[in-house]
């Protein structure tokens, strides 16, 4: 509507500019006019008899109409091509004939100059060009178009601040609210471990109960996290990855193979939020391993940069089409029939806003597998 409103204004005022230029030549030819009478009459007074002839209320009349043009540039030329007379320039007589000169090549692009015929061997030519109020005319509508496409860039970016402000809260309240609801449950099969431990009951099978105890934990502790500024410490990324491959590896299919460029002994330090980073390492295997059907291989790759570190997680799934490169990090995207689509974008929520790095597709062939490639600042 408002490009609507700009368009109309625009040839609404064009239309109104054109008429009042012609407005502006039917009062400058009139001002020619007035001008040769006035120079007529002053010839008629060569005595006083015909002095007393002319028409005093006509003579003023003309005057009237001579003092009116304050506005219309005017410069009159001799038939030698000389300056005459000039009206509403403004110049120092010094620089008279170089304004002049170039005032006059300007009104001669403007319009076809009025002759002003005082006799037979002797017109003069009558130049102007427009106003300054229909200059302004002019320009108007365009300063207009430009106030319009700054309101609609700060209606777009408020509207989408705002947008991405509600579904700020909608993550914090789903996240605040998950972690909530798990501590309960949580703090009961800790105490039914503890219950446990006191029984005659296999010692390995308590174990793996109380690992995946402290597993919710850790995802309490992640939900908890999300809405708040986590903290980044200097730490192991080798360590962190080792872990989460460990963890994941124990609870995938025997078909799933998991490489790794990097040996447990190798040291990359990288600010982390480790419970959060592991998050995303998580959530990218597992989108790999459901593209694979559960069998395949998940390749993690790390390769340390002069200010940056390039961690790639590659596998040999389905693939994604380079139309959804971008797609697959909006909340609710997802292949799957179960699940909220929420794994990726979070994952890119972590990476960008909380560790000031970048997630993306690096490559993807349909049937061959995709390479995402989280880039890190060191």
């Amino acid at each position: 509507m408002a490009v609507i409103i700009g368009v109309v204004s625009l040839l609404y005022t064009n239309w109104l500019s054109g008429k009042m230029a012609q407005e502006e030549r039917k009062k400058v030819e009139l001002w020619a006019e007035a001008t040769k009478r006035f120079v007529d009459s002053g010839s008629a007074t060569g005595s006083s008899s015909d002095f007393q002839k002319l028409n005093s209320a006509y003579l003023t009349f003309i005057n009237e109409i001579l003092e009116q043009n304050t506005t219309i540039p005017i410069i009159i030329v001799n038939p030698d091509g000389s300056f005459n007379n000039d009206f509403n320039i403004n110049y120092k007589k010094e620089r008279r004939e170089q304004v002049l000169t170039k005032e006059l090549k300007r009104m001669k692009d403007y319009s076809p100059p009025i002759p002003i015929k005082l006799s037979e061997n002797n017109t003069l030519l009558l130049y102007f060009s427009e106003s300054n109020i229909l200059r302004n005319l002019r320009y108007y509508p365009l300063v207009q178009l430009v106030v319009i496409v700054i309101f609609i860039l700060v209606s777009y970016f408020a509207f989408n601040a705002t947008q991405k402000a509600e579904q700020n809260q909608v993550w914090v309240g789903m996240s605040k609210e998950t972690a909530h609801q798990l501590g309960t449950p949580i703090s009961s099969l800790m105490a039914w471990i503890e219950l446990l431990k006191l029984q005659n009951v296999d010692k390995t099978l308590v174990s793996e109960f109380e690992k995946d105890t402290q597993r919710l934990e850790k995802i309490t502790e992640r939900f908890s996290k999300i809405g708040s500024k986590p903290e980044l410490l200097q730490q192991n990324l080798v360590d962190v990855l080792s872990s989460t491959v460990s963890y994941l590896k124990t609870r995938s299919s025997g078909k799933v193979k998991f490489e790794t460029s990097f040996g447990e002994n190798h040291f990359i330090p990288a600010p982390l939020n480790a419970a959060l980073f592991s998050w995303v390492i998580e959530n990218l295997c597992k989108n790999a391993i459901d593209a694979m059907d559960n069998n395949g291989t998940i390749t993690i790759s790390v390769k340390e940069k002069e200010n940056t570190i390039n961690i790639d997680v590659s596998d040999t799934g389905k693939g994604i089409h380079k139309s959804q490169h971008k797609t697959v990090f909006n909340p609710g995207y997802s292949t799957k029939k179960r699940g909220w689509g929420l794994g990726l974008s979070l994952a890119k929520r972590i990476i960008e806003n909380y560790h000031n790095g970048k997630i993306f597709i690096k490559s993807s062939e349909i049937g061959k597998g995709t390479t995402f490639r989280i880039v890190l600042n060191k």
